[in-house]
This record gives C-alpha cells, structure tokens and sequence, in this order.
C-alpha cells in the first residue's frame, strides 16, 4: 500500500499546481478510505508538493452534511363509504276511492280503537312478528300494532286464526302503517264458526251472531290459499264462514288462489255465509292484482255485499270452462274482480271503480248467478265500470247477470 501511494505522490511532483490540487484531493479520498489523515501528510511531504498544506487543509475541512431523511412512503387513506338509510317509502295515498262520497252507514263504518285490548308490538319494527299476530288474532278483542314510526311488513309464517270462543269482537287495525304478508305461500287470515278446531260455540255454526271480524287500515299482500281445500278453497288473503265480516281503508294486492275450480275463488277474500243473511261491509278499500280461478278480488256462495267507496283494478280470473265446468276442462274463469254464486244474495255498488279487470268466460268486472233468480244487483250513479272485457260471455259490459233486477247495470 506504501509503494502504490508513492508512487501516486511522485506523479504529483510532475504535473502543475492545479494537477497537483486534483490529485490531493484524490488521495485525500483514498486516504481516508484506507486509514486516515497522517498518512496523507507523509505522502505529500515525501513527493515536494509545494501546496501540500493548502491541500491538506482542504480535505480536513469538515464539511456537514445533513443526514437525508427518507419520508414516510405516502399511505392513500381508504375512500370513505357512507352508509346512507333510505327515507321510509311515502306513505300509501288513502284506500278507496278518493272521488267517492264519504258518507256511509254507521255499520259500514271504522271501529274506535283507542282503547285496545291488545296492542302487537313494543315500538319498533322487530317486534311486530308473526307470531305476535298470530297470538293476538287468537286471543280476540280490539287489537293495534305499534310497530315504530315507519310503514312495515309482517310476513307471516303461519296463518292467523279467529278462536270462536275468543269473545265476540275481533278487531284488527293496523292503523295505515301495517303490511301482513302471505309471502306468496300461505292464507293470512282464517275465521270459520264451523270448524272444530276453533271451537264450536253454537249448535248452529252457519249461522250464529259472533265472533264479528272486522279488519281495518291494514294492507293484505302475496296471500294465496292454492291447495288448500277447506271449506271447497279460495280466500287467499281472507277466508270467512259465519258471524260478521267488515273491511274498512284496506289494500289487497297480489293475492291468489287456485288456478281452476267450476266455484272456487276469492283471491283476496273468500265468505261462505253471514248470520241472518246480513251482508259483508266493505267500504274505502282498494283490490288489485288479484289472481284466481274466479273472483280475482272477492267471491262468495249465498253471501250479500255492500261495497262502498273503492275501487278493483287489474284482477283477474283465469279458469277455463265456466260453471258447471264444460266437458274436458277444469271449470272457472269468471269474475274478474268479484265473483257471486248462490240463492238468495244482493250485491250493492255505491260510489265504486271497477276498471281493467278480466275473465277467461264471464263477467269481466262481476259475475253474479242468483241460481233461483232472487238475488239482486244494484250500481249506483257514483259508481263506475270500464274496460272489463269478458272473454266468453256477459249480460251487460263487464258483467254476466241471472237474477231479478240489475239496476244502475
């Protein structure tokens, strides 16, 4: 190592001041890779280099240099993801029709509930299960949901059942906020004085005053009775056999029952008999989307009807062979929106749309066959039917009429 730094000092000695500057400084970076400063002064002593002490000073000077920081690689923060809860939908515009006359009978009318009996639900929306309705419907009385501030759905996972021995009045008024839901599997709402099951109260079932049903500012969706024969089927929302039955500010819609079936139907609601031969109220209610063999809203055997102030649109009765059901088919198809059979039975409409219904046979709004021609129909002057086509046959547009008198058709 001594020779080779020699022999670089010699060179100095050869070459001009400023050649000789540039090699101090050379060597003084070789010098300090290999063992320090006395070691240059030696060799630059050695070579006769005029400026060695310039030089040398020059690679003493201590220069500082600060340390480089190397920054902190750059972390690109996670995009915020707002979670934003959807405003509750608009609540539903009234049931019925808005263009009809308000004043109704008495007994057409809503039940105060102010004063429940049971109240199915502690403020919020889990609460109201279908279990909850399901035990409030059987225990009977005047029944309300609180179920928290917003509209919501109970999809029921078995069918509610009036106990005929429950009291005499069943109330269930879901207060404009309430969805029951069949879940397009099941009937939602059952009450038959003749079934065993819930009790006999009376030796004449068929016939007797009580339990008295009445539903109220409730919706009724994705019901459907398909398969379920009781009482010769239909109902998908409702089945009713005996005491009283009223529907009032109610909605039905998407509700269905069996496809075929010469008398079968009632998409939405299906009533065997009433005490007395008193007719089922239904007043400021809405049907639509009702599919069934017949009576894509309402159908009934010997049963009367009042319906005030509401409105059928968009039902259907979709059987095919009439009643009795032509040679080789299944029967049905008639009553687009309501569907009556029997003896002696009225229908009323007062202040009522009937609008885009259709029957594969008859009456595309109304099928109505008084089998002894004693029934009668009336429609009032507020009352409307418009394009109900019947596909088979009709007495009058959109309807199919025997019986005694059909006023206002």
């Amino acid at each position: 190592m001594g020779d080779y730094f020699a022999w670089i000092a010699g060179g100095w000695a050869r070459k001009k001041s400023t050649t000789r500057l540039a090699g101090a400084l050379l060597a003084a970076t070789l010098i300090a890779a290999c063992g320090g400063d006395s070691l240059f002064a030696d060799l630059a002593t050695e070579a006769g280099d005029p400026d060695a002490d310039q030089a040398l000073s020059a690679s003493t000077t201590t220069t500082t240099v600060a340390p480089t920081t190397t920054a902190a690689p750059t972390t690109t923060a996670a995009p915020t993801t707002t979670t934003t809860t959807p405003p509750p939908p608009p609540p539903a515009p009234p049931a019925g029709n808005p263009d009809a006359d308000p004043d109704v009978p008495a007994e057409a009318r809503a039940v105060d509930t102010s004063s429940p009996d049971r109240v199915i639900g502690d403020g919020s929306a889990a609460s109201c299960t279908s279990a909850a309705v399901v035990e409030a419907v059987a225990a009977g009385g005047v029944i309300t949901f609180d179920c928290g501030p917003d509209p919501v759905t109970v999809t029921m996972s078995a069918t509610a059942k009036v106990r005929n021995d429950a009291g005499a009045e069943i109330v269930l008024d879901g207060g404009g906020k309430v969805t029951l839901s069949g879940g397009g599997s099941r009937r939602i709402l059952y009450m038959n004085t003749c079934d065993e099951a819930q009790a006999w109260t009376t030796d004449h079932c068929d016939n007797q005053d009580h339990p008295r049903l009445t539903v109220q500012n409730l919706t009724f969706v994705d019901g459907n009775s398909t398969g379920d024969e009781t009482e010769g089927g239909g109902g998908g929302a409702i089945f009713v056999r005996g005491g009283r039955f009223k529907v009032v500010n109610s909605r039905f819609d998407g509700n269905r029952c069996d496809e075929t079936g010469p008398d079968l139907g009632g998409a939405a609601i299906r009533v065997l008999s009433q005490h007395d031969g008193q007719p089922v109220y239904v007043t400021s209610s809405t049907f639509t989307g009702g599919v069934c063999s017949n009576g894509g809203a309402l159908s009934s055997i010997g049963v009367s009807w009042d319906v005030y102030d509401s409105v059928f649109t968009g039902n259907d009765a979709i059987g095919s062979g009439a009643n009795p059901a032509r040679g080789g088919t299944p029967g049905g198809g008639s009553g687009g929106a309501i569907y009556l059979d029997g003896n002696l039975f009225t229908l009323r409409l007062v202040g009522t749309k009937i609008a885009d219904n259709h029957a594969n046979e008859g009456g595309g709004a109304v099928f109505f066959v008084s089998n002894d021609r004693t029934g009668s129909m009336s429609v009032d002057a507020a009352s409307s039917l418009q394009n109900n086509p019947s596909d088979g046959f009709e007495t009058y547009p959109g309807i199919f009429f025997l019986g005694t008198t059909c006023s206002g058709c």
